[in-house]
């Protein structure tokens, strides 16, 4: 039986892979509980970055509609929408830096898995649409904490409210991704961009990580975090070693100490 979702390694880039392109990787029941768990042991790892992709051609056409049930007791409702929300609480709070690889569509769900993730990486000719109104049903897997914070308040309205689908050149225009490659370069291009963040202070990333999940906040909030991070950071291992490579002029070697 093939695995919904694979892990591999490429040095230090852990490399997630929805497997079901037959579906256009769409997220049934199985496989949003495997993907958090292959997300946990990859954040659990000593990989310095992850990237999450998907395969055959397409990152992800939203959640299993074959697999709803609108019959089904609120409470198991309930339950299922809990245990969905793990995967965005990890790719949005985990330690790690995730980049997303997408190719061809990325609908409903699809879209809230990439902007989960902390930096965005998509073909030419990719798709964005946040279509959950075309069933009736609002933005999940955080896309209503994300999209505003991507693309702005106004612009995540238009999106969530109208479900229109975003080509690729203006999905860049807007921020909803960070940058286009050709077609059949995305997965490569993505691992590049993750060994720049694998290059990174591990503990740095991880407080600024963070802290960004927190947001928006107060003033005070931002500043009390900001006194929290920094002081603790101020002593570590990689903070002397980044101080004295630049005082050398040098590349520093960070260690996540």
């Amino acid at each position: 039986m093939t695995e919904p979702v694979l892990l591999s390694r490429e040095g230090e880039i852990a490399i997630v892979t929805l497997n079901e392109p037959e579906r256009r990787n769409a997220l049934s029941l199985n496989m949003r509980e495997v993907l958090f768990e292959v997300l946990d042991k990859a954040m659990a790892s000593d990989a310095r970055a992850i990237v999450l992709a998907g395969a055959g051609g397409n990152f992800c056409s939203g959640g299993d509609i074959k697999s709803f049930d609108p019959g089904a007791p609120l409470v198991e409702i309930r339950d299922r929408l809990n245990r969905l929300h793990r995967v965005a609480r990890i790719l949005l709070t985990g330690t790690k830096p995730v980049i997303a690889a997408v190719d061809g569509y990325a609908f409903g769900a699809g879209v809230s898995l990439a902007l989960a993730c902390d930096h965005v990486v998509a073909a030419k000719d990719s798709r964005f649409c946040a279509s959950f109104n075309r069933v009736a049903l609002m933005g999940d897997l955080g896309l209503l904490y994300t999209l505003p914070l991507r693309v702005g308040m106004g612009k995540a309205r238009e999106l969530l409210m109208l479900g229109e689908i975003v080509e690729a050149a203006e999905a860049l225009t807007i921020g909803l991704v960070d940058r286009l490659v050709e077609p059949g370069r995305v997965l490569k291009a993505a691992i590049e961009r993750a060994k720049l963040f694998a290059a990174s202070p591990p503990v740095a990333l991880a407080m600024t990580k963070s802290a960004l999940a927190r947001m928006p906040a107060s003033l005070d909030e931002v500043l009390q975090m900001e006194l929290d991070g920094q002081s603790a950071l101020f002593q570590t291992a990689d903070h002397a070693e980044g101080r004295a490579a630049f005082l050398e002029k040098r590349a520093p070697t960070f260690q996540g100490r």
